[in-house]
């Protein structure tokens, strides 16, 4: 994906900012401790944080949180269910903080949309010494034999390889490490993967990757037949076609600790 396609698709998801706090799942509270669990302190700035999915899990935590995002109907969404938490408009390309302001930098489901030529000395700038920077991803697990199929049947507009455990480890394997020399100052990445489950129905998973960018940017027509698809398949499945039903799922994390 060029530049312009990634910036085409990181902003196409203020206009379905509601439908995105509504469907996107939350980050599993054992793998945000792991990513935290080397900080040296209680400040975290969640970069990128969209509408508040890992902020909540953060606040919930107990860490003290900023929250910052470039998009206004998702920073719109995050202060209305998160009024308590400072939130700001910026990037990860130019963070509105101070150097040397926060223990830790997290990122969920957003750091690929950085870029980390520019982000990367930003980032390193508002961390603190021995600070923590990490990314967390929620994957579909596709060693399920459905969740493979509907990986299958949906395209990889709508579940790409970063949305599975296999083509995660290979698409972010170094997406957290900044770039130009400011790599130099941080350690060793570490990697973790924290299985979990999301409680859906058929209608409220095809809602959910309705909200993936590939669908978003794509042509309305295009987007129904993809959407229908998805709907059939989850309709044919025993394991999807009743009621509620567990989607397996992983929430992927690395992190590395600022030298």
């Amino acid at each position: 994906m060029d530049q312009n396609e990634r910036l085409r698709h990181a902003s196409s998801f203020g206009a379905a900012a509601v439908a995105y706090s509504t469907h996107r799942p939350n980050y599993a509270q054992a793998a945000v401790r792991w990513a935290l669990e080397p900080a040296p302190g209680p400040r975290v700035l969640d970069l990128g944080a969209g509408t508040g999915k890992l902020t909540a899990t953060l606040v919930a935590l107990g860490a003290e949180v900023i929250a910052v995002e470039p998009d206004p109907g998702m920073l719109t969404e995050l202060r209305r269910s998160l009024p308590d938490v400072r939130a700001l408009s910026g990037s990860a390309e130019a963070i509105p903080l101070p150097d040397a302001c926060v223990d830790a930098v997290l990122a969920g489901n957003a750091m690929h949309w950085f870029d980390m030529a520019v982000a990367g000395p930003e980032i390193t700038r508002v961390l603190a010494p021995s600070g923590i920077l990490a990314g967390l991803w929620n994957l579909m697990d596709d060693q399920v034999e459905w969740v493979a199929g509907l990986a299958r049947v949906s395209g990889s507009a709508a579940i790409g390889p970063r949305d599975t455990p296999t083509g995660w480890r290979a698409e972010t394997a170094d997406l957290h490490l900044p770039k130009t020399g400011a790599a130099a100052r941080f350690g060793s990445p570490e990697q973790a993967e924290f299985p979990r489950g999301q409680r859906r129905t058929a209608d409220s998973l095809v809602a959910t990757i309705a909200t993936r960018a590939g669908m978003l940017v794509m042509p309305e027509h295009e987007q129904h037949v993809t959407l229908g698809r998805i709907r059939a398949f989850l309709a044919d499945r025993p394991e999807t076609a009743r009621g509620e039903f567990t989607l397996p799922m992983l929430t992927g994390v690395l992190r590395v600790r600022r030298l």
